[in-house]
């Protein structure tokens, strides 16, 4: 970008009462309003280039997506034990700001909420029912074990590598370092001063534009749940594009009514009533239902997932082209989906879990947010799970509930829930959980975002996280639109194209955590040649890097 261009964005910023990167924000800004308006004019279109992209990405890439989050997880339990465990993140002095129950608490907060909610029922009844391993009988007790085993796969250690992968390079690199809070900052050992250039750049609105459309495709699945359960309580209100609509727009006032609240009063307020409610919820399932069996399965699906682990993190269905129709049909559907889906997620949950986890060591961050959210990921699959599978009928032919997950996935946790006593009230309450965790997703990622764009984590003016949230949900709308009444598959679709180069950039944070840690050896190594007492020294990392005054918002 000239120098004049850049004084024009920093003139228009001004004159708008906005404090931000002006690069950044109206370049991101610009390229979803781009991207919003030829959805509009070329749906069909739109349409058939992102499910041909698709097609391209699962059938010869789709094996990189599998590889590469194990590559992650094997990586993050490398450095967490290694001789860089004991760095902080922060000054060698620095200790946390939190409490370890404070900072498990918000963990759970910040990612798992809306994955459990959607999938606890739907995706083990789904491999209950439709067993991906050939010679396994649908609803055998073989099938309920894999099925539990593939969920658990999907949505625990393997999940929170891809989180915990971008907010150790965050927090490494902006605490110790000293640099913007921005995803540029992570490839400061290869771009050195030239992440506050026009790569720098490049790289920053690349990920709030992923950031969005991840966001966009989880608000899309929380409405079709949502809907679909708005549905199963007043069966007049059609489970339909405009019941989405409808309930897109109300989400998105929600999530904007707490941005302008602000952190403390809006966001912190919504997660601890999604928290309460959704552990309520849990234990109701347990203690209404076969607690003796669920506990027992507790335990059990934990040892049958270790068991299971390696065989499923590197399975990429390489013989379905020999053995089944469609080929790469269930991987691309199921974990290449998850994987491009969550991943866009990346940028807004490492700067997240980075800004709660300032003065950890590496050790206590990886440990702490790998094991912590996948412990409770166990059980409640394991609650919610087991639970549905054993009243869809374990042994039989399956029951509703397999019936209604074929019909429509967001349909599972309400028909799971007729089951039980109050079922009416308990369905009312499962909308009111979903519709908050989305909320909060939405309020809690127009934060980052507005973070991102601003290189710091002082919140910029209301009215620009505002523009953010209003975006989010207007995004969210337009995908909704475009999918119609095939909404969940023209979801995966975007999702999987725009996940690639997002997979992509976070795969490079791994070499860039390389190059930076073997920095500090270096550095080690130099002042013990010196005899300086490293016991006692209280700053670290390399010198800090400052932007130039005349490149700094270029």
């Amino acid at each position: 970008m000239t120098r004049g261009s850049h004084t024009m964005l920093e003139s228009l910023a001004k004159r708008l009462g906005l404090r931000t990167n002006p690069t950044i924000f109206f370049v991101s800004a610009g390229l979803m309003i781009l991207f919003l308006l030829l959805l509009l004019a070329f749906p069909a279109q739109i349409g058939t280039v992102f499910g041909t992209g698709r097609e391209w990405i699962v059938t010869n890439l789709g094996w990189f997506f599998i590889v590469g989050v194990t590559a992650w997880l094997l990586f993050l339990a490398y450095v967490a034990l290694s001789r860089y465990g004991h760095l902080r993140l922060g000054a060698d002095d620095s200790r946390p700001e939190y409490s370890n129950l404070s900072w498990f608490a918000m963990l759970f907060a910040g990612g798992i909420g809306t994955i459990l909610m959607f999938w606890g029922v739907a995706e083990p009844i789904s491999h209950f029912s439709n067993p991906p391993f050939a010679g396994v009988d649908p609803h055998s007790a073989q099938a309920a074990q894999d099925a539990m085993s593939i969920s658990l796969y999907h949505l625990s250690l393997h999940t929170w590598a891809i989180f915990t992968l971008p907010g150790l390079a965050f927090g490494y690199f902006v605490y110790r370092f000293k640099l913007p809070l921005r995803v540029s900052s992570v490839f400061y050992p290869f771009l050195k001063e030239r992440i506050h250039g026009p790569i720098g750049k490049a790289i920053d609105v690349f990920a709030v534009i992923g950031t969005l459309f991840g966001l966009a495709v989880s608000l899309g699945l929380g409405t079709s749940q949502v809907g679909a359960g708005l549905h199963a309580l007043v069966p007049a209100i059609p489970n339909g594009t405009g019941t989405r609509l409808a309930v897109i727009t109300v989400l998105t006032a929600v999530a904007v009514a707490s941005i302008v609240a602000g952190l403390d009063k809006g966001v912190k307020r919504l997660s601890n009533i999604n928290i309460l409610m959704a552990v309520g919820l849990m234990l109701f399932v347990l203690f209404s239902g076969e607690t003796v069996f669920l506990l027992r399965q507790i335990i059990e699906s934990a040892g049958q997932y270790a068991q299971d682990l390696p065989r499923l993190a590197f399975w990429n269905d390489a013989m379905a082209q020999f053995t089944k129709e469609g080929g790469w049909g269930w991987s691309g559907d199921w974990t290449v989906f998850y994987w491009a889906w969550t991943v866009t997620w990346a940028p807004f949950m490492g700067v997240f879990l980075a800004r709660i986890s300032r003065g950890r060591t590496i050790r206590q961050f990886v440990l702490g947010v790998l094991v912590a959210p996948s412990v409770f990921t166990l059980v409640w699959f394991a609650i919610f799970g087991w639970s549905a599978m054993e009243l869809d009928g374990i042994g039989s032919d399956g029951g509703p509930i397999s019936a209604a997950v074929d019909e429509s996935v967001p349909l599972a946790m309400f028909e799971f829930f007729s089951n039980f006593p109050a079922a009416t009230l308990i369905q009312g309450i499962a909308v009111v959980v979903v519709a908050l965790f989305f909320a909060t997703s939405s309020d809690s990622a127009s934060l980052v975002v507005d973070m991102l764009c601003v290189g710091t984590t002082d919140a910029g003016p209301t009215r620009q996280r505002v523009f953010w949230g209003v975006s989010e949900g207007f995004l969210a709308a337009s995908l909704i639109w475009l999918g119609g009444d095939e909404g969940l598959a023209a979801l995966q679709q975007v999702i999987t194209v725009i996940g690639l180069p997002i997979f992509i950039l976070v795969f490079l944070m791994v070499f860039a955590l390389i190059k930076g840690l073997g920095q500090e050896r270096k550095k080690a190594l130099a002042l013990k040649f010196e005899g300086v007492d490293l016991g006692r020294r209280t700053d670290s990392g390399p010198p800090p890097t400052r932007e130039p005054a005349a490149r700094r918002e270029e």
